[in-house]
C-alpha cells in the first residue's frame, strides 16, 4: 500500500483628547513635540500584563504623563472629498488623535500580531458571546484557514488548520496545532487533550496559521491557537450567564474578577448539559477556570493559572451517507447496544507566567505548566483507561532597539514539553464475543508512552527601510518518542531526531491602508506518542485484535511558501493569503471497522503530498448612519491537499476536508443596543476514502441571531436559530481506506433545526 499503512471591552478612540490638523511637512516635528510631552504605547505586547480598563482622568486641554494611544485616522474620516483616497499613497495631510485611554488587551494583541509577516487573526470574545457558545466550533467560526466542526455537540472537534491532522478523529488528542492558554502550552508529546477548552471564560483568542506561530515555538504545520483568559483588570466584579435551547441544552456560568492593591483575580465556574440531536450524543461538563496575578513593581509581575474540567460525551459511532440523508438522528447500532461513551473524569492544568521588564527595551518571560489528564474511553467492547501527566516550560526573551540606526525587534525562546507518566490499560467491559465468560474489568493489554519536545528558536525583525521589514528566524528541534507494550507480551520502540526549521519573510506597509507580506518556512511535526502503537495486532487470546507492537514513524516535515495582504479602505477590512506546502512523510490515518471498535486508528507516513490553499476574509460596512451600522463579514477557505504521485492513488485528493468552505453573515448593529445577524455556512463535497470514490455531499445551512445589549451596562439577551432549513448533512468525515464503490460508515451528522436563548448580567462596584 503506497500510504505505507501497516495493515490498519475598550476601543481606541478619544473622549477627552483633541485633534490636530497639520500639514504633512510639519508632521514629524509636531509628533516629536507630542512624544516629549506624553509617553506613547510603543508596542501592544509590552502592556499585556498591565491594567487596561482604567480611565486616566484628564481634561481636553492638558496631556498627562500616562501611557496613551496615538492613532492615525484615515483622511476620509475628517476631510470630505468627492473622490476616494488612493489606499496605496500616503496622505498629504494627517490627523492625530491623542487618547487618554490605554488600548484594550484585544487591540494590543491585534497590534502585536500585525508585525508578523503572515496569516494571523484575533477573535474578540465579546463578539462571540453575542450568540450561543457551546463548543469551540462556535468560537472558531469565520476564521479563514480553520476547519472546526463539532461531533454531536460535544467537545471533540474535527479541527484542522492548513490540513494539519486532517485524518485525526473526533475522540482523539488534537494533532498538528500548538494549543495554548495565555501563552503557555497545553500541547504535549501526546497532542492536545480537548476537554480543558471551555469556551466561556475567554477574553480573546489568537489564531496563528502555519509557521506564523514561530514566536510561540509553534513549528507544526497547522500553527497555533492561543486562548487568553480575562484578569481582574478586565472582568466584571460579578457576572452570570445562562443559555438554553433545543436538544435539552442548557449551560450556566458564574464568574468574578477584581483588582485588590497589587493583586488581582479572576474565577469562572461553568456547567453544561445537552441531551443531543443525534441518538447517544448526550454531553455534560463542569469546569473551573481561575487566575491570580501580583505586581511586585513596574518591572516584575507574575500570574498563576488553574483549570479543571470534567466531561462525559456519548459516542454514536459513524454513519453512511445514505443513513444521514435518510435519518441523521440515528446512531450506529453497535454503539447503541454497547452504550458507548467517553469520560474525562477530571483534567487539571496548573500554570505560571512571570514577566520581568529588564529595561525600557527588553523583557523576559518565564513560564511553566503541569497537567493531569485521565481518560476513560468506553466506546467498544473494551474500555481504554488512559493516564497522562505532563510538564512544560517556556523562556522568551525579547528586545526592541536600533541596529545600524534602524528599528530592530529580536526574540529568543526555549520551549520544552515532556511526558512524566503516560500509559493506557485496556480492560473488558462486556461479555460480547471472545469476552464471554471473562470477568468484567479483566486486563487485556497495558502500554506505556514517552516523549519530549525541545525547541530552541530565535527570530529577528529588521526595518530595512521605512515600513519595510525583513524577518529571519530559525529553530533547532530535538524530539524523542517511545512506546512499550508490557502485557500480555512485551515489546518496545523508541525514536529520536534533531531537526532545523528556518524561516524568512518580509512585511511592507505600503500606506496606512495596505500591507503586503510573504514568507518561506519549514515545519516539523513528530507523531503523537500514542500513534506509534500502530504495529501488528494480537491474533489469539483475549487480547486478539488489539495492537501488540509499535511502528516506527518518521517526523512530518514541510516547506511552505506564503504570500498575502491585509488592509482597510472604503469601509472594507480584508485579509488574503495564498500558501503552498510541499509535505514529506505526512502523518495520515485510516479508520477500519476493527480500529473503530477498539477506539483507535492505524497511522503511517504517506508518500509526498501537497497542501495549498487560499484564506480570505472581508468585513464590509454596507451602510452607516448615526444610529448604527449594517455590515457584512465573510470568510472563505480553499484547500487543495493531494498526493504528488503516489504509486496507488496517483494525484488523488486527501480525504476528510472540503476543498471549499465559506461562511458569511449580514449584521445589523444599532447604537441603542439592538443587534441582529443572518449567516450561512457552505461546504463542498468531502471525500470519505483514499480512492476518492465515496463522498459526503455538499451542503449549505442558514442561521439567524438577534439580541440586545443595554448601552453602558454589561447586560445582554440573545436568541439564536440554527440550521433554519433543517438540512441533513455530514459535518464530519473521518475517512476509511478504499471504498471501491461501497458506502463506508465514516460520517457524523450536523445538528438539525434548533432554537437557543441566552442572558448575561454583569455587575461592578
Amino acid at each position: 500500500m503506497s500510504l505505507k499503512m501497516k495493515s490498519k471591552k475598550n476601543q481606541v478612540h478619544s473622549h477627552t483628547g483633541f485633534r490636530l490638523g497639520v500639514p504633512h511637512g510639519r508632521l514629524s516635528s509636531l509628533l516629536l513635540s507630542a512624544v516629549a510631552m506624553t509617553p506613547l504605547i510603543s508596542e501592544a505586547a509590552e502592556y499585556k500584563t498591565h491594567p487596561t480598563h482604567h480611565r486616566i482622568g484628564t481634561s481636553s486641554k492638558k496631556l498627562v504623563t500616562a501611557p496613551s494611544a496615538v492613532s492615525r485616522t484615515q483622511p476620509s474620516e475628517v476631510v470630505h472629498r468627492s473622490a476616494a483616497p488612493n489606499p496605496f499613497v500616503a496622505p498629504t495631510s494627517e490627523t492625530i488623535k491623542v487618547s487618554t485611554r490605554r488600548r484594550s488587551v484585544v487591540d494590543q494583541s491585534k497590534a502585536a500580531l500585525s508585525t508578523i509577516p503572515g496569516g494571523v487573526s484575533v477573535i474578540d470574545a465579546h463578539e462571540v458571546l453575542k450568540g450561543r457558545n457551546f463548543t469551540n466550533a462556535d468560537v472558531l467560526a469565520f476564521q479563514p484557514g480553520v476547519f472546526a466542526q463539532s461531533s454531536g455537540g460535544g467537545d471533540g472537534l474535527r479541527l484542522s488548520i492548513r490540513g494539519s491532522g486532517i485524518q485525526t478523529g473526533t475522540n482523539y488528542f488534537r494533532s498538528g496545532i500548538l494549543m495554548m492558554f495565555d501563552g503557555l502550552p497545553v500541547t504535549t508529546p501526546a497532542g492536545t487533550p480537548y476537554e480543558l477548552f471551555e469556551t466561556l471564560g475567554v477574553r480573546y483568542t489568537e489564531v496563528l496559521r502555519g509557521a506564523n506561530a514561530f514566536d510561540y515555538g509553534g513549528v507544526q504545520l497547522g500553527g497555533a491557537i492561543n486562548y487568553v483568559t480575562p484578569t481582574g483588570y478586565d472582568a466584571d466584579l460579578f457576572q452570570v450567564r445562562a443559555e438554553a435551547g433545543s436538544f435539552n441544552y442548557n449551560k450556566q456560568q458564574i464568574s468574578s474578577g477584581k483588582v485588590i492593591g497589587k493583586s488581582d483575580y479572576y474565577v469562572s465556574i461553568t456547567k453544561s448539559y445537552r441531551g443531543g440531536y443525534q441518538q447517544q450524543t448526550a454531553a455534560s461538563s463542569f469546569g473551573v477556570n481561575a487566575n491570580y496575578g501580583y505586581r511586585f513593581n513596574d518591572k516584575v509581575s507574575t500570574r498563576f493559572f488553574f483549570r479543571y474540567r470534567q466531561t462525559q460525551n456519548g459516542y454514536p459511532g459513524f454513519l453512511t451517507r445514505d443513513q444521514i440523508i435518510d435519518n441523521p438522528k440515528q446512531a450506529q447500532s453497535t454503539y447503541v447496544a454497547l452504550h458507548s461513551k467517553r469520560i474525562q473524569p477530571g483534567s487539571k492544568w496548573y500554570g505560571n507566567m512571570t514577566t520581568i521588564r529588564i529595561d525600557d527595551h527588553s523583557k523576559l518571560e518565564l513560564g511553566i505548566d503541569y497537567q493531569d489528564a485521565p481518560i476513560d474511553i468506553e466506546n467498544g467492547t473494551t474500555a481504554g483507561i488512559w493516564g497522562y501527566k505532563t510538564i512544560a516550560g517556556v523562556i522568551r526573551y525579547s528586545r526592541k532597539d536600533k541596529l545600524w540606526g534602524r528599528s530592530n525587534d529580536m526574540l529568543f525562546g526555549i520551549d520544552t514539553y515532556s511526558d512524566l507518566d503516560a500509559w493506557q490499560t485496556t480492560r473488558t467491559r462486556t461479555y460480547t464475543g471472545t469476552y464471554a465468560g471473562i470477568p468484567l474489568g479483566t486486563k487485556l493489554r497495558h502500554a506505556t508512552y514517552g516523549g519530549t519536545d525541545n525547541y530552541f528558536h530565535i527570530r529577528d525583525n529588521f526595518e530595512l527601510f521605512h515600513n519595510f521589514w525583513l524577518t529571519a528566524a530559525g529553530a533547532l528541534d530535538f524530539v524523542q518518542r517511545s512506546t512499550a507494550v508490557t502485557y500480555p507480551t512485551q515489546s518496545s520502540l523508541g525514536t529520536s531526531a534533531v531537526g532545523f526549521t528556518p524561516r524568512g519573510g518580509f512585511r511592507y506597509v505600503i500606506s496606512p491602508h495596505v500591507s503586503v507580506y510573504g514568507n518561506v518556512s519549514r515545519s516539523f511535526q513528530p507523531p503523537n506518542d500514542w500513534q506509534l502503537l500502530s504495529g501488528a495486532n494480537y491474533t489469539t487470546g483475549p487480547a486478539a485484535g488489539l495492537t501488540a507492537t509499535g511502528a516506527s514513524l518518521e517526523n512530518q516535515t514541510a516547506t511552505t511558501y506564503e504570500i498575502g495582504t491585509t488592509g482597510n479602505w472604503l469601509h472594507n477590512k480584508w485579509s488574503l493569503t495564498y500558501y503552498y506546502s510541499s509535505v514529506r512523510n505526512e502523518l495520515l490515518s485510516v479508520m477500519t471497522p476493527l480500529s473503530q471498535l477498539y477506539g483507535n486508528a492505524t497511522y503511517s507516513n504517506a508518500s509526498p503530498t501537497v497542501h495549498q490553499g487560499v484564506e480570505a476574509s472581508l468585513e464590509t460596512d454596507l451602510y452607516k448612519w448615526p444610529g448604527g451600522t449594517l455590515g457584512l463579514r465573510q470568510s472563505y477557505t480553499y484547500q487543495d491537499f493531494h498526493f504528488k504521485n503516489d504509486a496507488v492513488f496517483g494525484r488523488n485528493k486527501l480525504p476528510g476536508i472540503p476543498a471549499h468552505f465559506y461562511q458569511g453573515e449580514v449584521r445589523l448593529d444599532l447604537k441603542n443596543g439592538f443587534y441582529a445577524g443572518f449567516n450561512t455556512q457552505v461546504s463542498s463535497k468531502v471525500s470519505g476514502s483514499y480512492d476518492d470514490t465515496y463522498f459526503a455531499p455538499s451542503y449549505h445551512i442558514y442561521n439567524a441571531n438577534i439580541g440586545y445589549e443595554w448601552p453602558g451596562k454589561h447586560r445582554q439577551v440573545f436568541l439564536s436559530f440554527n440550521n433554519l432549513a433543517n438540512k441533513h448533512y455530514a459535518s464530519i468525515v473521518v475517512p476509511g481506506y478504499i471504498a471501491g464503490g461501497r458506502q463506508l460508515s465514516v460520517m457524523q451528522p450536523g445538528d438539525g433545526f434548533g432554537i437557543f436563548a441566552g442572558i448575561s448580567i454583569g455587575l461592578n462596584d
